[in-house]
C-alpha cells in the first residue's frame, strides 16, 4: 500500500490548481494522501478518494453530464475506487466514464493529468455518515459517442450537451471550474 500512497502523492504533486479553492482542496487532498490507511476505500469514514471524468464527443464539441440520481444534481460521470483499479485514479476514471455513459473512452492525449481536483462533502445518509469525497478528474474522449446511455442505478439520464448549456446546468463554482478548463483545451487545439 505504501507505493500506492506514494504513486498518489507524486500524483497530487504535480498538478498545478487555478484558484484559491482547488489550491485549499489540493492541500486536503496531498495530507489525506499519506495519512488515510487505505485512501481509496469507503470504509475511511472520514474522506476518501474518488475519480471522475470530463467525457467529450471525438470533435470536443459536446459534454455528458448524468442527473445523479442520489445527489438529484446534473454532474460529471465517477465515482469510488475499487479493488481492481490498483490504487490508479486514471483507471478509477476511465472505469467510471465507461460503466455511467456506456461509451468506450480514452484519456484526452494532451490534457493535464489530472484536469482537476476538488473535495465535496456527500451528505450523510441512512448507510453513511456525512464524509468528503476527494476527487481527483480528468478529460476523456468517448470513441463511440452514439453509445450513450444511462445506469439506471445511477443516474436519472445522461446527455451530450452543448458546451454552454452544460455550464449553464452546472450548479457549482468547482464544476463549472473543470468545465471551463475542459473547454479550454478542446479549443485551444492543445
Amino acid at each position: 500500500m505504501a507505493s500506492v500512497s506514494t504513486s498518489l502523492a507524486d500524483l497530487l504533486a504535480r498538478h498545478v490548481p487555478t484558484d484559491d479553492k482547488e489550491r485549499e482542496d489540493l492541500a486536503r487532498m496531498r495530507y489525506f494522501a499519506t495519512s488515510l490507511k487505505e485512501p481509496f476505500s469507503r470504509s475511511q469514514v472520514e474522506a476518501h478518494f474518488t475519480g471522475s471524468a470530463v467525457v467529450v464527443d471525438a470533435a470536443g464539441g459536446r459534454v455528458a453530464m448524468l442527473h445523479h440520481a442520489k445527489l438529484k444534481r446534473w454532474l460529471q460521470p465517477g465515482g469510488h475506487a475499487e479493488s481492481g483499479d490498483a490504487g490508479d485514479m486514471e483507471a478509477t476514471a476511465l472505469r467510471e466514464a465507461r460503466e455511467e455513459t456506456g461509451c468506450r473512452v480514452h484519456l484526452h492525449p494532451t490534457a493535464p493529468r489530472p484536469l482537476d481536483v476538488d473535495v465535496h462533502v456527500i451528505p450523510a445518509r441512512k448507510d453513511e455518515p456525512e464524509h468528503c469525497h476527494l476527487d481527483v478528474r480528468y478529460l476523456v474522449v468517448a470513441e463511440d459517442p452514439e453509445s450513450l446511455a444511462h445506469d439506471p442505478a445511477e443516474s436519472f439520464g445522461i446527455q451530450w450537451l452543448e458546451w454552454e448549456e452544460a455550464l449553464v446546468r452546472a450548479d457549482e463554482a468547482p464544476l463549472r471550474r473543470m468545465l471551463l478548463k475542459a473547454r479550454e483545451i478542446l479549443h485551444s487545439g492543445a
